[in-house]
């Protein structure tokens, strides 16, 4: 069978005596894809083995600020919370059966 490099260029199964035309060049393309996914499996292995050491910087200063946004819609929630008026209605009308204290 033909190398890997060649499977992109060159039909293996083109001069195989019992495959149609048809089987022939599907074998190919079965075997490009089989090329392909090879390659991502071992672009993906390798980013997962190493994480890329100029994103990390990036990320890090994404993850401080996405902390900082968090805080301060925390306060800005418990800031309009506050601003609200309590609730005026009695225990007895509401069918709230919460204990007080």
């Amino acid at each position: 069978m033909a190398s890997t490099s060649d499977i992109l260029t060159t039909n293996p199964y083109e001069s195989h005596p019992s495959l149609s035309p048809l089987e022939a060049e599907v074998l190919w393309e079965y075997a490009k894809l089989a090329h392909h996914v090879k390659l991502a499996t071992q672009k993906t292995r390798a980013l997962a083995e190493q994480p890329d050491q100029r994103m990390l910087p990036q990320l890090r200063d994404l993850e401080k600020k996405m902390g900082l946004v968090l805080t301060l819609f925390k306060a800005s929630v418990w800031g309009v919370i506050n601003e609200q008026p309590a609730p005026e209605s009695s225990q007895e009308d509401s069918g709230d059966m919460t204990v007080r204290y």
